[in-house]
């Protein structure tokens, strides 16, 4: 699991998904930690990257939706789950895990945290294949598309 109540997320050795771990510093103080909380809980990491989640609601624990993203002009159809949600004085974050039908099967989480003044966005996924056609034999590109991506999330709560 991608536990975004951990500051440390601990190593498992009996996982056989790919885990990535990265972090960018958006910010820093009062103002860029309040405003990057709320946007994270509604869902702008995501729709500032390129989808689109039809939930203007802020993230909760059990909801099922779709994200959706536009690729060469096919749109990509992302079933999840919300599986946790973490409010604290200094971690904000949530994560979820794919349902059938996303083109991968795994989970995210979406975290910002404080280290003294500065404000932090953490993006942790454990990603596998999807079990299902077209996406298995597809598994080497979207793990070249979730780098791409990656680096737009990092981006997408920084201070403008």
């Amino acid at each position: 699991m991608t536990v975004p109540h951990l500051a440390v997320w601990p190593p498992d050795p009996s996982t056989r998904l790919h885990r990535s771990e990265v972090s960018a510093v958006i910010g820093s103080g009062d103002e860029t930690w309040k405003r990057a909380a709320a946007d994270l809980l509604r869902w702008k990491v995501k729709t500032r990257s390129g989808f689109r989640v039809d939930d203007d609601q802020p993230v909760t624990p059990g909801t099922e939706l779709i994200v959706t993203a536009r690729v060469l002009g096919i749109t990509v159809r992302e079933p999840i789950r919300v599986e946790h949600v973490v409010e604290s004085e200094d971690r904000v974050g949530f994560s979820y895990r794919t349902l059938p039908g996303h083109p991968v099967s795994g989970e995210e989480a979406f975290i910002v945290h404080r280290e003294g003044e500065d404000v932090i966005l953490t993006i942790r996924s454990l990603t596998g294949p999807s079990p299902r056609l077209p996406w298995r034999p597809l598994f080497p590109l979207l793990l070249l598309a979730q780098r791409v991506v990656r680096r737009r999330y990092l981006r997408s709560l920084t201070a403008s």
